[in-house]
């Protein structure tokens, strides 16, 4: 078993690396917008910049197409200083993403392409070994070949001592058949995993609202998962282990857009996880990482002072 110490990467994420473009006003839907901005987008690619911003090293697992949309995703995610080695180019399109700019939560709409051509040879041992936290996300899981790739990637992983990490973000539109979403989370979380979900994510993925925070954290952790952390939008978090429960409110801000503040959130978690910071104080990182992406329209700067995750 290789020694956290020894690990090349704080983290690995694989999964789908793509094109938002973000409508520039306020939307509720995408028949409304007229004008939409381009931004880099895709949950784990968007985790990976921002471990990359707070300092950890970092390295991305993703596939784009071999066109200018592919070309200029590699530059912003290569531009924070993400290691791209196992990113791939395919002759498919890069996929794109309408998303409509909201306060609260974005509608979408998706077309997908390339993002789903992960391969079992992006994701050698040697990568797994020398990581210290594996991510994902329902999206990078819902079509072949990436699904097999990954949960093959996860399996070998753990058994390397390497953490598992997943946002369970689910949408039907992206994965129809919700019995079989069901069943690849529970394999991916009875290797210990750290979960993250949302409330709209629990209610998509179970189809019934999220009426008891901490059932569903229970339902998690009877799983095998081994912390998870529910968020509440703007009423705050529950963050779980088998032992521990705790509610954390949120706290006013100004908000200029919700997309990614989910993956900022997450992000500022498993820095503290990695730090060795307790349950709370990883959920108070995420909280203040969260906040800080509230207060951009877009991507944050490339740098980001990880003691700012401990203040405030």
């Amino acid at each position: 078993m290789i020694n956290d110490t020894e690990r090349q990467f704080d983290i690995c994420c694989a999964g789908e690396l793509l094109i938002d473009f973000i409508s520039e006003a306020f939307a509720d839907d995408l028949d409304a917008v007229s004008q939409f901005r381009r931004i880099q987008g895709g949950s784990p690619a968007n985790l990976c910049m921002n471990m990359s911003r707070l300092g950890n090293r970092a390295a991305l697992v993703a596939t784009v197409g071999q066109d200018d949309m592919g070309q200029f995703l590699l530059r912003a995610v290569e531009g924070v200083g993400v290691n791209c080695t196992c990113l791939a180019s395919v002759p498919a399109p890069t996929t794109l993403i309408l998303v409509t700019r909201s306060r609260t939560v974005s509608n979408f709409e998706a077309y997908r392409s390339a993002d789903c051509q992960i391969t079992f040879a992006q994701l050698p041992d040697a990568l797994l070994a020398g990581s210290r936290i594996f991510h994902t996300t329902c999206f990078a899981l819902s079509l072949e070949p990436a699904q097999s790739a990954i949960l093959d990637a996860a399996q070998r992983a753990a058994a390397l001592g390497c953490q598992l990490s997943i946002d369970a973000n689910y949408a039907q539109k992206i994965w129809a058949d919700r019995e079989q979403a069901q069943a690849v989370v529970a394999a991916y979380c009875a290797h210990g995993a750290l979960v993250k979900v949302s409330e709209v994510d629990w209610e998509r993925l179970y189809g019934n609202p999220m009426k008891d925070p901490q059932a569903a954290s229970d339902h998690f952790l009877a799983l095998g998962a081994k912390e998870v952390c529910v968020t509440l939008g703007g009423e705050g978090c529950l963050a779980a282990t088998a032992s521990t429960r705790l509610f954390l409110p949120a706290r006013p801000v100004q908000v200029k857009d919700t997309t990614g503040a989910g993956d900022a959130f997450w992000s500022g978690y498993l820095s503290a996880w990695l730090d060795g910071r307790d349950l709370e104080n990883c959920a108070k990182a995420g909280r203040r990482m969260a906040e800080i992406k509230l207060g951009y329209f877009g991507s944050l700067p490339n740098v980001v002072e990880r003691e700012a995750i401990y203040t405030g």
